[in-house]
């Protein structure tokens, strides 16, 4: 994981954000919300590929990316780059995005109602 000397050089708030969502001061309508959460869910997906992707590299024995065919090549290339860049990015990414989708959950709001009696 990336250490942060503390909480206010993090570039991530998900702590914050579940707060936030906890205490009622983060509201989102549910239409934006399950919106938001669907696409962080795509992110999450995305950013756990890249770790088994690093992991994987990680435990080969003499790893060679011209031995790899051409897109996970290319998808390694990225990862391995990135994770060399910041080393545990993806590991502290992959931390922080379920809090932000726990949040938005809290913070989602059904629609109000409608019809006749209201």
């Amino acid at each position: 994981m990336v250490a942060y000397p503390d909480a206010s050089t993090s570039p991530f708030a998900g702590e914050l954000f579940r707060t936030l969502a906890e205490e009622g001061r983060l509201v989102l309508d549910a239409g934006r919300a399950d919106e938001a959460i669907a696409d962080l869910e795509r992110v999450l997906t995305e950013v756990r590929a890249r770790l088994r992707v690093i992991q994987r590299w990680r435990q080969a024995p003499t790893p060679r990316i011209g031995q790899l065919p051409a897109e996970p090549a290319a998808e390694l290339v990225d990862a391995v780059f990135a994770d060399q860049l910041a080393p545990g990015w993806w590991e502290t990414v992959a931390e922080e995005i379920p809090k932000y989708i726990e949040a938005l959950r809290r913070a989602r709001r059904p629609p109000p109602p409608t019809g006749p009696l209201h």
